[in-house]
């Protein structure tokens, strides 16, 4: 089938069934899809929509949900063993390169259905999803930073929306009013896509650089600076926020105990639900405060080289990952209320979309968009690197360490090692 070019042949394809592509349920009977991933609200719809796409196709579909850390672990054991115990992996921006490059994961487009119309994916997110310029998973979600905020407290508190850190440091003490209400929240469990995650655009924002040519840097004095910051930002947040998730630091926000939260743009979903949020319709969103960046992110489905060892299983998780993904999929998650965590730029065209959003969260995530950049260290050791870090700041943001500088330095020592070990 040609690709779409045009609305009416868009919509025509949305509506299409996947027996329609000639994807003949006797094709794929009785093939087992194991997929790993991790509770996020687009998953609700992939769920609903399940059986149809089992029913069409034949494919015995098994989700495995974990948490984001449970998630990453249990796929990086089964990737390194060659266990293929997984059809298909929930992948993201923090260890495509690792699994690209140590071939764990098939390039995506030997296997994607054209149909599907892989094109249509936002650049940035196809460039988070890539490694050496070949993608590797299809996203279900691109994300960037909102700067989120209490608009009722910093009225009734008589503040002005804080611009910069300085700013920030001061609302926050301000506003914090322990136990009815905490100046902020932010991740401090460790992990490279958990407190790490968090600290790096302080630390890019603070100057810090992670590497310089092959030598790792970030024990600088701007290094240091950024986590002295963060520090004191937790002087202000409820307790035990020092092991925090961004599980429970969402959960803490949208129960109306936290004036400022500095997180994923998709947790907007989240904040706004009327049924989980004690908060709807009081809070703010725009860009972080200067010199913070917004931290880029993409998250999605990439296809396991050792769970796939034939063709037919390879085309099998190729095509549960282009249905996951699909435009249609995006539009029946925008008609469901999932609106933040798209990433076609058909979706964000959509008149689905464009009744679906309001005018001020348009302009948010166009402030957003200005300063949405990768914030982690771009190598396939990363997630070691990453994870040794985040280890190293839980163990200053719960008081188990007190030399920043040292901390820094051992976790750079560290680094040093795995960056000069033989692959």
């Amino acid at each position: 089938m040609k690709k779409v070019v045009i609305a009416g042949i868009i919509v025509t394809v949305i509506t299409m069934s996947l027996a329609s592509w000639g994807y003949a349920a006797k094709l794929y009977e009785g093939t087992v899809v194991n997929v790993i991933s991790q509770p996020r609200p687009e998953w609700n719809i992939i769920d609903k929509y399940l059986p149809e796409f089992e029913k069409e196709t034949g494919i015995d579909v098994r989700i495995k949900y974990l948490s984001e850390l449970e998630r990453r672990s249990k796929e990086r054991l089964d990737a390194s063993t060659r266990t293929g115990s997984y059809q298909v992996y929930y992948l993201d921006e923090a260890n495509v390169a690792e699994f690209a490059s140590a071939g764990w994961v098939l390039p995506l487009l030997d296997y994607y259905p054209t149909e599907y119309d892989f094109d249509d994916f936002m650049k940035a997110w196809v460039g988070i999803a890539s490694y050496e310029g070949i993608p590797y998973f299809a996203p279900t979600l691109g994300a960037g930073d909102f700067f989120m905020y209490r608009k009722d407290v910093l009225i009734e508190s008589g503040l002005l929306l804080p611009t910069t850190l300085d700013e920030l440091m001061d609302s926050i003490q301000k506003t914090n009013n322990p136990p009815t209400l905490y100046g902020t929240v932010t991740r401090c469990l460790r992990g490279s896509g958990m407190n790490v995650w968090r600290w790096a655009p302080f630390f890019k924002g603070f100057g810090g650089q992670w590497l310089e040519g092959n030598k790792p840097i970030f024990n600088s004095p701007q290094a240091v600076e950024a986590t002295e910051y963060y520090l004191e930002m937790l002087k202000y947040a409820p307790p035990g926020c020092g092991t925090f998730s961004w599980g429970d630091c969402i959960e803490a926000f949208r129960a109306g105990k936290v004036t400022f939260f500095i997180d994923a743009d998709v947790f907007y979903d989240w904040c706004e639900d009327p049924e989980k949020s004690n908060v709807v319709g009081k809070i703010g969103y725009t860009a972080p405060p200067a010199p913070l960046l917004s931290a880029g992110c993409a998250h999605g489905l990439g296809i396991s080289a050792p769970g796939c060892k034939t063709e037919k299983v390879r085309q099998a998780a190729a095509l549960f990952i282009a249905w996951a993904t699909s435009k249609q999929m995006e539009i029946q998650r925008v008609e469901n209320g999932v609106t933040t965590s798209y990433a076609r730029e058909s979706t964000l065209r959509s008149p689905q979309m464009a009744k679906a959003i309001p005018p001020f969260l348009i302009k948010a995530l166009g402030k957003r968009a200005a300063v949405t950049t990768i914030t982690i260290m771009r190598r396939p050791e990363w997630p070691e690197i990453g994870d040794m870090l985040g280890i190293i700041l839980e163990e200053l943001f719960t008081g188990a360490r007190t030399d920043i500088q040292a901390a820094l330095d051992e976790a750079v020592d560290y680094a040093a090692e795995v960056l000069t070990r033989e692959r």
